[in-house]
């Protein structure tokens, strides 16, 4: 059997780069080693988040690592991940305007198209912070309904995530924000099959290699 060369950005935030795991293994980890266990691919992601990054810190860089990284002879995919910052309150205003989060997200699924890079979303999770997660679940749904009119996978994190969870426990005994283990294991839960599936499909199959 022919082993297909995938490689994997993972674009993002804290919540991305794993912040709050004792293992330091986040979900981006956890979904690799399961979905490596899966597919006969030669499969390498790259954890690429970074703390405290909005959707316009990662339009900003996002680029110029994916060619770093990126070969023609490669299946190349990218997976990104934000918004919690975005709706995020620094001297009273918004860190980004739902609008420019809109955009930045559609400036990135723009570009990526062009090169042939199928991109996914993972939307943005929950945070101790009542006031903030009204905010987050509103840009959630204008991420998504973005995401459907471009046909790029979307997966909803927020939802499943908010109430009485271990996300949202561990956040609280947290930091706030970040969860430990099990919450980085829920959410793994919660996406893993829908990656694996999308990493298993061929890139043609879902807009790539233009």
């Amino acid at each position: 059997m022919t082993v297909r060369p995938l490689r994997v950005c993972v674009f993002g935030d804290s919540f991305v780069a794993g912040v709050g795991d004792p293992a330091h293994r986040g979900w981006v980890g956890r979904v690799a080693e399961r979905a490596l266990a899966e597919l006969p691919v030669d499969l390498t992601v790259y954890n690429l988040g970074i703390r405290r990054d909005t959707s316009s810190d990662v339009r900003a860089r996002w680029p110029s690592e994916a060619l770093a990284r990126f070969s023609r002879e490669y299946d190349n995919r990218m997976i990104v991940s934000f918004g919690v910052n975005d709706t995020t309150l620094q001297n009273g205003t918004l860190r980004v305007e739902p609008a420019e989060s809109e955009s930045n997200l559609a400036a990135i699924l723009d570009v990526a198209a062009s090169r042939g890079w199928p991109t996914l979303v993972v939307g943005p999770p929950p945070i101790a912070d009542e006031q903030q997660n009204a905010r987050t679940a509103a840009l959630d749904e204008r991420l998504a309904a973005l995401c459907h009119a471009h046909t790029v996978p979307y997966l909803h994190t927020f939802s499943h995530l908010v109430g009485a969870t271990s996300w949202m426990r561990e956040a609280d005994r947290g930091d706030g924000a970040h969860p430990g283990a099990q919450g980085y294991t829920d959410l793994a839960d919660l996406v893993c099959a829908d990656i694996t599936a999308w990493l298993g499909t061929s890139a043609d199959s879902v807009g790539g290699r233009v």
